[in-house]
This record gives structure tokens, C-alpha cells and sequence, in this order.
């Protein structure tokens, strides 16, 4: 446990830095990142990988438990008025699990579909997988109840991932993945509550999940070609 508080403070603070400067420079951004070296991607904002890694066949993800963490300027009761209405610590928490369980459980279904399966131990042909969900701002994250009013919005929200990826057995970091999502966005006022907003999680957890996936594929097919 002692790991993982330190990673997501500093992956936070390693993709807050990269994404500003894909931003600010035309998305060519960070180049190079603790010995991983950036690659074109066109659906993930930024993609390190270790450029001298061997390559071998991977057909099983160990997949570690996501860690989560809300924006800074996040305020989960900002507008309302009621008390009964507020959000405690307990309800945020209770976000975080749904987030969590809605990432493995699209992690476990994307990757099948590659043939892959999740596992619980290291092997030689197994990856393992720490995922960080990071600047989480929901837009609307209570409930919408009979009695209480409805809840409109442009967007549901926004959130990064960071996705680390590495030999089970060895332990060495083969690559790193950052990307930002925005939630819905139409650009007109719409209903926003729990279902949407866990709706579009869903949308980008999978696009997350589908990259893994490719990669996999990927690597797997340079190594059938040899």
C-alpha cells in the first residue's frame, strides 16, 4: 500500500505538466519520460514507451486496483442550498468505488474481446497493469430524486488517465500512458445525473481499454513475426 499513495501524487503531477505543455506547444509536449520515449498516437493524448524493451507474447493483465483521485477546484456541493442535499466524505467515496468498478469490469469485457484475460499473479506472459484516474470533476455528482430539481449542464465533467504499464515478473516499466477526457458535450443545457454521468465514464474508460488492447495486439504481432 505504501506504493501507491506516492504514485498517484506524482503521476498527477508528471500528466498535469505533460498535458499543459500539449497544449501550450502544438501537442508535441514532453518527449521523454523516465527513459520512455514518446510515440505518435492518435486517439491517446501522449504515449511513452521503452524504446530498448524485449519484445515478448502477453496474454494475460494483472490489473491493479485504479487509483482515484478528485480536481483540485472539485466542490461536490457547490450551488446547493439544502443541507439534506450535501455530499460527505462517504458519498465521495461511494463515487470513487462506482468509478473503480466500472473500470475493471470494462477492462475485464474490452480485453476479452482480444483474448485476454485478467489474473491475480505474475507470469511470463502476463502484463501488469496500474492505473490512475486523476483530476476527476464531476459536474453534477448527486443524485436527482423525486422532490429535488433537476440538474442541467453542458458536459458531465472531465478526467485523465494514467496507465503504467510493466513486466509482472521483472518488474520493468515497458510503457506510460496519459490521456484527458471531457465528458458529453453539446453545447446545449441537458439533464445531467448519476446514469449520464456514469455513461460517459464508460465511453472513456473504454477507449483507454481498446488502446491497451491494441498495444497488446501490437506487440504480440511483432513477436509472431519473428
Amino acid at each position: 500500500m505504501s506504493r501507491k499513495r506516492p504514485l498517484i501524487a506524482v503521476l498527477s503531477a508528471v500528466c498535469v505538466a505533460l498535458l499543459a505543455g500539449c497544449a501550450s506547444t502544438g501537442n508535441s509536449g514532453i518527449q521523454e519520460w523516465d527513459g520512455l520515449v514518446r510515440r505518435p498516437d492518435s486517439r491517446i493524448d501522449a504515449v511513452f514507451v521503452r524504446p530498448d524493451a524485449e519484445l515478448t507474447s502477453f496474454r494475460s493483465v494483472m490489473l491493479d486496483p485504479v487509483q482515484i483521485s478528485f480536481a483540485p477546484n472539485f466542490d461536490p456541493n457547490q450551488g446547493r442550498r439544502s443541507l439534506s442535499g450535501r455530499l460527505n466524505a462517504d458519498d465521495l467515496a461511494a463515487i470513487k468505488e462506482r468509478l473503480a468498478g466500472l473500470f475493471h469490469e470494462t477492462f475485464r469485457a474490452e480485453l476479452a474481446r482480444g483474448g485476454y484475460t485478467l489474473v491475480d499473479v505474475a507470469g511470463p506472459e502476463t502484463l501488469r497493469v496500474t492505473p490512475a484516474i486523476v483530476n476527476l470533476f464531476i459536474s453534477a455528482p448527486g443524485d436527482t430524486t423525486v422532490g429535488r430539481s433537476r440538474v442541467y449542464t453542458t458536459d458531465s465533467g472531465h478526467m485523465t488517465v494514467v496507465l503504467e504499464v510493466r513486466d509482472s515478473v521483472t518488474g520493468q516499466v515497458l510503457a506510460r500512458a496519459v490521456d484527458g477526457r471531457n465528458g458529453r458535450f453539446s453545447g446545449q443545457m441537458t439533464w445531467t445525473n448519476r446514469q449520464t454521468n456514469m455513461a460517459d465514464a464508460q465511453h472513456a474508460i473504454t477507449i483507454w481499454a481498446g488502446a491497451l488492447r491494441r498495444g497488446m495486439d501490437e506487440v504480440n504481432a511483432k513477436v509472431a513475426a519473428k
